[in-house]
């Protein structure tokens, strides 16, 4: 890009599925639409997660747009013309012990009562039919039979590749150092020039504060890096990917035999140098927790590990919606760890609202505005 100002209807910050997504779908109604990237598309979260496509155990805000985005995902081929590595042997939520399964029973009962009926309560032999190698102590679970996996890194530069059939113009390695409107256009400021347009998507990832912050919304962004794993090879022992929620573990098994486990423990970061440490602690607590589980696990050795950069809000729900401070501004960001499946229908779903100035798609509890500070009483 030159230095002189290049106009755009809408600007997207960020590459990853949600910008990619986002571009994609606004391309195809018809906008001009350019993406700004500091790194390269799928660089963080999105290209690096476990790739779960799951409806399962998602906050009750989420479901309306995690269900649209799994019809997405059931023919994701026709939308971006790659297959992504999506399988679909369902996920399951694994229960280790009696008042954990009544918690889900409980769960399972208050979605049924709010239409949803995604998640099935399993007995300990449909779980054993499902995933014959967990232990037998384990007395049930839940069950979103439609759920599975795809590759994250192939699904985001899918989606981009898309995009960039459709006309958008990807600025990738250019860093976004000011933001600013005038005169009804937004003037955003990179490291290779100007940029201008009519309106804003701001999808920047663990980033996505400084942007918001730039326009007087500061929000309680909280930056994370979650860790994985890849074990050598098993014999076939899991089809379905499965979840613990206690002890905060997922994990699922390759056609090649090899397992990825993931769950809630953190590497150490510097977001300002993208650079992660492993903390190899937590990841041996993290592979104790898996052969307790599946015996079959205990030979297995830890051949690879890594940690991707995330932004996680207090709520452990996104900000999706206009900005409360700017006309012309959209927040697509803070995903929890969770944002990969939800990216098909999170796009199109911001594309609608940038295009028309509104949606079908229900979007409360998603408002920027639930962080602004609270008088005194």
């Amino acid at each position: 890009m030159t230095q002189t100002a290049r106009a755009a209807d809408v600007i997207v910050i960020g590459a990853g599925i949600h910008g990619c997504s986002t571009a994609l779908h606004l391309a195809r109604r018809g906008l001009a639409v350019a993406v700004i990237e500091k790194d390269h598309a799928g660089r963080h979260s999105s290209g690096v997660n476990a790739g779960g496509v799951r409806q399962l155990a998602r906050h009750v805000a989420e479901i309306p747009l995690s269900i649209a985005s799994m019809g997405m995902w059931e023919r994701i081929e026709e939308i971006v013309g790659d297959g992504c590595g999506f399988e679909s042997h369902g996920q399951v939520l694994v229960a280790e012990t009696e008042p954990e399964l009544t918690g889900f029973r409980e769960r399972v009962a208050e979605l049924r009562d709010l239409g949803f009926g995604h998640e099935e309560l399993i007995d300990a032999k449909e779980l054993k039919r499902l995933v014959p190698a967990v232990a037998d102590t384990c007395p049930g679970g839940i069950v979103s039979r439609r759920d599975g996996a795809a590759n994250p890194f192939r699904t985001t530069e899918a989606f981009r590749r898309a995009a960039a059939r459709a006309g958008v113009r990807f600025l990738e390695g250019t860093t976004v150092t000011g933001l600013r409107r005038a005169g009804g256009t937004w003037h955003v400021a990179t490291s290779s020039g100007e940029l201008q347009g009519a309106k804003v998507v701001n999808c920047a990832g663990a980033w996505a504060d400084r942007i918001a912050a730039a326009v007087g919304e500061p929000v309680p962004l909280e930056v994370f890096a979650p860790m994985l794993m890849i074990t050598s090879r098993v014999p076939e022992f899991i089809r379905p990917v499965v979840i613990l929620r206690s002890r905060k573990l997922s994990f699922k098994q390759f056609h090649n035999g090899t397992v990825m486990i993931g769950g809630g423990h953190r590497a150490r970061f510097d977001r300002d140098r993208n650079a992660t440490i492993l903390d190899w602690r937590s990841l041996r607590a993290s592979a104790e927790t898996v052969t307790e589980l599946f015996p079959i696990m205990r030979g297995a050795e830890v051949v690879r590990a890594w940690a991707g950069i995330e932004a996680r809000m207090p709520d452990d729900i996104p900000v999706i919606g206009p900005s409360s401070t700017e006309e012309g501004l959209y927040h697509q960001f803070g995903f929890s760890g969770h944002g990969f499946q939800l990216g098909p229908a999170t796009g199109a779903t911001m594309a609608e609202l940038v295009a028309t100035g509104r949606t079908n798609m229900p979007l409360a509890g998603f408002e920027i505005t639930r962080f602004a500070k609270r008088p005194a009483q």
